[in-house]
């Protein structure tokens, strides 16, 4: 049978049990938090893909499509990855009646990169530093949206960071440029634009 001494100290041992517990779980919560919300003078890295030539979500401008000159509009990016070795870039139509359509593949765009001008030459090799793939009209370089009349059709420019040179031929299709990317990807940032006929 227990004591009153005996029964006080097993109460103050829980206690003190219970309180440790509740700290180490208040540490916890304060670590993880601190992971989510950087504090004062710190702030999350955003990899972001821009375009002065149409609003995120908005109409694609004709001169950028097979109604107009089909010339590539300029992008620029800002916030990749410190360890970033390489860029990719692909642009798809998920919309089209045959399932996606890719439209224009560049990769291996040098480190220090951030921006392709408007109006990329459609050639194998970029006087910059890079390589364009095949597109789905199965011309190297950009190849502008061209949907069969109806609802217009969105169209996915995503820019992948890489931690690592593709060194693939010129002239690479999609399925090889996502296929050489597996296992190198450090960020991926997107930017939407529509456009119907």
């Amino acid at each position: 049978m227990l004591t009153v001494e005996s029964r006080r100290k097993t109460r103050f041992a829980l206690l003190a049990a219970t309180l440790a517990l509740a700290s180490a779980m208040c540490d916890a919560a304060d670590l993880a938090g601190a992971a989510f919300n950087p504090g004062p003078g710190r702030r999350a890295m955003s990899f972001v893909l821009e375009t002065k030539a149409f609003p995120k979500g908005g109409e694609i401008p004709g001169k950028y499509t097979c109604t107009g000159e089909d010339i590539s509009p300029a992008l620029s990016w800002s916030g990749a990855p410190q360890q970033t070795k390489s860029f990719a870039l692909i642009m798809e139509d998920p919309d089209a009646p045959s399932g996606a359509f890719t439209h224009w593949v560049v990769y291996d765009l040098a480190a220090d990169a951030r921006q392709l001008p408007e109006n990329v030459s459609k050639t194998d090799d970029l006087s910059g530093g890079g390589r364009q793939g095949r597109n789905d009209f199965r011309r190297p370089g950009y190849g502008g949206p061209c949907p069969p009349p109806g609802k217009p059709h969105r169209y996915f420019f995503r820019l992948y960071a890489l931690n690592s040179a593709l060194n693939l031929p010129a002239g690479a299709s999609r399925r090889e440029v996502e296929s050489a990317m597996r296992g190198h990807l450090l960020a991926q940032a997107e930017l939407m634009g529509k456009f119907g006929r």
